[in-house]
């Protein structure tokens, strides 16, 4: 039952586990789960349209290229800037900013007709996403503890293959009906919606009207709540465990924003599916990656019954998904649409279930204070890949018309990231004296 101030003593009855300390923490978790939804929603449009962008305004490989470039570059400078920010301004104020910021950007891509125009729409849709996630992962290390931070990443982080499998059922609907302008319109409503939502729904825990003392004292059963200070970033770059995360990053997330850009475009070119039967795979595709993400998000819980640490549970985690990778190299050889469908959905779920332990090491390395200045770090390295990459595709692409080097990359990047994450962080060691 509720009550008024969540410093109050529980009883018995109401602490001994979070199954019976109340929900809230979970409600807050949906919050995170819708954002990321329109999140990749928006991100998602272009990709969708790109083969009726490269007639409608001649955009080429290159040219695309560039396009991905423009976003990754400022999405690398934002997550900086934005995992600053919500330790500043705290995740309540600074995730509405981030969240009013993307949709506005994202509907102004409604007013490009050039590769320049949609490579300056990009940008600034680049600068106003990159906030989502570490305003994400660090409204989770304040509202759940650690033994349940992977699995509610992993619940949010599915929210990325939610809006990756609504983008394809309701972009070629528009489109075909209104034209691709009106398809970067689509979201603006959602995202109105939210920001309302959030503003009167979110507070800490410590403030939160609905907590129960049971429930806060579940939250911070593993370590107490630390207001600290933030973290100057000069100093976090001092820790091993920052390096860890940052190439553990760098190397794995240009992975997923290929397969984000580049996977409608490969199911076109290779199996001449057109704007009206490219919906299907994708929302497979994606499905797929949203059960990826929330298994491998609880995927630590069977191995830590095993006996094994919180931290080598996940290490283990993230070393299955990295194995269950391997097997994209040999999509290049196969005739079968279907049987590509199969092996992009492993992938990408083996990369989501990845992706949601790889996001919960800030939080278990790192004071809360500073989860989010981490997170900003580890994501401007995952950009920094992604433009890297990014530009490698759109020239290899144009000159070879052959994917077989991007998935032979994609095979082989996270066992390679995770050796690198091991050596550096050993048992993943919390750092102690960052605040």
């Amino acid at each position: 039952m509720a009550v008024e101030t969540p410093i109050a003593e529980p009883t018995e009855e109401e602490t001994p586990s979070g199954a019976r300390s109340g929900g809230v923490r979970w409600t807050i978790c949906a919050l995170l789960f819708i954002a990321t939804s329109i999140n990749y929603m928006d991100r998602q449009v272009i990709a969708i349209l790109k083969p009726t962008l490269e007639h409608s305004i001649g955009m080429t490989e290159v040219g695309y290229g560039y396009i991905v470039d423009a976003f990754q570059l400022a999405y690398a400078v934002g997550l900086l800037a934005a995992g600053r920010l919500v330790d500043k301004l705290g995740t309540r104020i600074g995730y509405m900013l981030i969240m009013a910021l993307w949709s506005v950007s994202a509907m102004g891509h409604a007013l490009a007709n050039s590769v320049l125009e949609f490579g300056i729409a990009r940008f600034s849709l680049g600068l106003g996403e990159s906030g989502n996630f570490p305003a994400a992962i660090k409204t989770v290390a304040e509202w759940f503890p650690q033994s349940e931070r992977s699995l509610a990443t992993g619940i949010f982080n599915s929210g990325s293959n939610v809006g990756a499998v609504l983008a394809p059922i309701l972009v070629p609907w528009v489109t075909l009906r209104y034209g691709w302008h009106a398809a970067f319109l689509i979201t603006g409503v959602f995202s109105t919606l939210w920001i309302v939502l959030w503003f009167f729904t979110y507070h800490e825990p410590a403030k939160h009207p609905r907590l129960t003392a049971a429930e806060l004292r579940h939250i911070n059963q593993e370590e107490p709540e630390q207001p600290g200070t933030s973290t100057p970033w000069i100093k976090l770059l001092g820790y091993r465990q920052t390096w860890a995360f940052a190439i553990g990053k760098f190397l794995t997330d240009p992975i997923w924003w290929f397969y984000l850009f580049w996977l409608p475009s490969y199911f076109s070119a290779k199996f001449h599916l057109d704007l009206s039967h490219l919906g299907l795979p994708l929302i497979i595709v994606y499905n797929a990656s949203a059960i990826g993400s929330i298994g491998g998000g609880w995927l630590p819980s069977p191995f830590r019954k095993m006996g094994l640490s919180p931290a080598n549970a996940r290490l283990a985690a993230m070393l299955l998904c990295a194995c269950l990778v391997v097997p994209i190299f040999t999509v290049t050889y196969l005739k079968s649409e279907w049987a590509a469908i199969a092996l992009f959905s492993l992938a990408a779920g083996a990369h989501c279930g990845w992706s949601a332990n790889i996001f919960t090491t800030p939080s278990d390395m790192f004071p809360r204070s500073a989860v989010g200045s981490v997170t900003g770090i580890g994501g401007m390295a995952g950009s920094v890949g992604s433009i890297l990459l990014a530009t490698f595709a759109g020239y290899i692409l144009q000159m070879t018309h052959s994917y077989a080097s991007l998935f032979a990359i994609a095979a082989s990047a996270y066992l390679v990231a995770l050796l690198i994450i091991v050596l550096l962080a050993p048992g993943l060691k919390k750092v102690e004296a960052a605040s």
